[in-house]
């Protein structure tokens, strides 16, 4: 089989020249968010960037950090990337095949039952399944079984050597939790990009409702360092983060809300705070 060998960057000044893809197809990438992100990480980009919800990095990858520490809640994506982060060559069968996909995701949810999630067999599996499964999404059922159907595309472009990574993410720091969790640092520039405030929240296992949103802005309220939030647009949001304090920016998403048949723009919002100041940390 034909190795894919896309994206292939390096690091240089402290930004990215040629930019690493991001390694996985993520529901809800928020590569689009890139060009009103990086004037603001400019000023500031000698900080560590904190991502509670690192999901696809994306953002990461986009912004070039020198230092990041990147959270999810999600432990088996940050398995994956602590593998990559390793040198993970992958070398179960990649293929765009309906028997092979159902095959591998029955032995990933067997390692995950048999306590073996943390391996690189289980890496690898997670890999496969998110670049072959429908839409790129995540989820699993209330017994914490993988169960997103075939994803039926055309064709896939699989990576076996993730040997390009480990220069990157060799700087930064991986870990699973709740976002509350995350061990912040006064100066750290914080992006959050929180499961968003719609009907339909499933992230991982666990729902991530209303009262997670406000728990969110109020801990992001109380940090002294830059930081970025973005959600969607709803009222409650606006309202929540207005009164907390956040400079509020509206953002044209490119998808499209679809679930009643309405085909407009989705409207985000773009919440910022303490980006005035530049800090006097530089270098540490």
């Amino acid at each position: 089989m034909r190795q894919h060998t896309e994206g292939r960057g390096q690091v240089r000044g402290g930004t990215f020249e040629d930019p690493l893809a991001p390694p996985l197809k993520w529901a809800g990438g928020k590569r689009w968010q890139l060009p009103h992100l990086r004037p603001l990480w400019a000023r500031h980009s000698h900080r560590r960037l904190v991502e509670p919800f690192c999901g696809g990095l994306a953002v990461a990858l986009g912004l070039g950090p020198q230092r990041a520490l990147l959270n999810d809640v999600n432990p088996h994506l940050v398995n994956l990337y602590r593998w990559i982060r390793r040198g993970l060559h992958v070398t179960i069968e990649l293929a765009n095949d309906e028997a092979l996909y159902y095959a591998h995701r029955d032995r990933f949810n067997r390692l995950l039952a048999e306590g073996r999630s943390r391996t690189r067999e289980a890496a690898s599996l997670f890999y496969f399944l998110n670049r072959t499964g429908y839409n790129g999404l995540c989820r699993f059922n209330r017994r914490g079984a993988f169960n997103v159907p075939f994803g039926s595309y055309a064709r896939i472009a699989y990576r076996h050597d993730f040997a390009p990574y480990v220069p990157v993410f060799g700087r930064w720091v991986f870990r699973a939790g709740d976002f509350e969790r995350v061990p912040l640092e006064r100066d750290d520039f914080v992006y959050a990009d929180p499961p968003y405030d719609v009907p339909f929240t499933s992230y991982a296992k666990e729902r991530f409702g209303w009262r997670d949103q406000e728990r969110l802005a109020h801990w992001l309220a109380g940090h002294p360092g830059p930081v970025i939030l973005v959600n969607q647009a709803t009222d409650r949001v606006i309202r929540l983060y207005d009164g907390l304090g956040y400079e509020l920016e509206p953002l044209s998403a490119p998808r499209r809300i679809s679930c009643t048949g309405d085909r407009a723009h989705a409207t985000e919002v773009m919440a910022v705070r303490n980006m005035d100041d530049p800090g006097s940390d530089h270098g540490t």
